[in-house]
């Protein structure tokens, strides 16, 4: 704001103040707030806000111009869209007090700390590069360690649970080859939603993915995902030409994904039904049936094998009975 904006919200302020006080201490109050708002750049809460979301705005046509994918960009707008709603003050005067007091906010709604620590990455990133390009003068984000988190044990799909979903899908042709696509494939959810009929090689049993970062991979399916599909794909009569619709013959989307393995676990009796549990189950069966670690992260489609390595569950008991056998 100009000194002429500052002088208008000081008449602003007398106009309300004019009926309350005498005119010596009107006079009084307008000299003070001179000296006070001297000392500032008072801007309107309509201006920063434009501001910030320009801020936004090129930072995501920043991340888009990198090749980052739709969602990414969508998660990036979301969330600091969030942020910059909680702070109230504009972008390039967020501080890491700002940042920490939010935090705590939301840890004391009980939200994950996994799922703040994300927040924290996706600011880090955006002011990273708002300093980097000289937007602002320092990174909040410096000295704002990351969340620590509990170690959580993520097990894997027993047997006994993959059987009763199975038997919990059986008669409806879609959800019995959509059990089987992932148990076999180990796709991310938004890669089963973007595979497409044409993607899957019926011949040599394998599907081509579109994973992140626009990285193209191959999966493999095994005889019972390939009848399964086969015999979805012979009951349908829309022109889609994704490999699984909804009811109304559309794409299905990654929600109505999770809604569906939620009903199929419900029925089922089994907890904990989602699709990236389908990932660990698959990384750790081919782990115990002994293939590489490097080639089951070229299933998953994992550029690093530490990645690789957290989905695996190991079983100590399977740990002892070698530790018995070879020691």
């Amino acid at each position: 704001m100009s000194v002429l904006d500052k002088r208008q919200l000081i008449e602003d302020l007398s106009g309300k103040l004019g009926t309350i006080v005498t005119v010596d201490q009107l006079e009084k109050i307008k000299t003070e707030a001179e000296i006070i708002l001297e000392r500032y750049d008072v801007v309107s809460r309509e201006d920063w806000e434009e501001d910030s979301e320009d801020l936004i705005r090129m930072f995501l046509a920043a991340k888009a111009s990198e090749g980052k994918s739709r969602a990414t960009i969508d998660n990036y707008r979301r969330t600091l869209r969030q942020m910059q709603e909680n702070v109230k003050v504009p972008m390039n005067r967020v501080t890491v007090h700002h940042l920490r007091r939010y935090i705590t906010s939301e840890m004391e709604r009980g939200i994950k700390l996994s799922s703040l620590d994300s927040k924290r990455s996706c600011w880090s990133s955006f002011f990273g590069w708002c300093e980097r390009e000289e937007l602002i003068k320092k990174n909040p984000c410096t000295n704002l360690a990351p969340i620590k988190k509990p170690k959580e044990i993520r097990l894997p799909y027993s047997p006994q649970e993959l059987a009763r979903l199975n038997d919990a899908v059986r008669g409806d042709l879609r959800n019995a080859a959509l059990i089987s696509f992932l148990s076999a494939t180990g796709c991310r959810v938004s890669e089963v939603c973007g595979t497409n009929i044409e993607d899957v090689d019926f011949r040599s049993k394998s599907v081509r993915v579109m994973g992140k970062g626009a990285k193209e991979r191959t999966t493999y399916i095994d005889d019972v995902c390939e009848m399964r599909i086969t015999a979805w794909l012979d009951s349908r009569t829309d022109k889609e030409p994704a490999l699984f619709t909804n009811y109304c013959g559309e794409r299905i989307m990654p929600g109505g994904v999770r809604n569906i393995l939620r009903r199929i676990g419900k029925e089922a009796n089994v907890e904990n039904v989602h699709p990236h549990r389908f990932r660990r189950t698959l990384a750790t069966s081919l782990i115990d049936r002994g293939m590489g670690i490097q080639e089951v992260a070229a299933i998953l489609g994992h550029s690093k094998i530490d990645t690789t390595m957290s989905y695996v569950f190991i079983d100590h008991r399977k740990v002892e009975a070698d530790y018995r056998r070879y020691a």
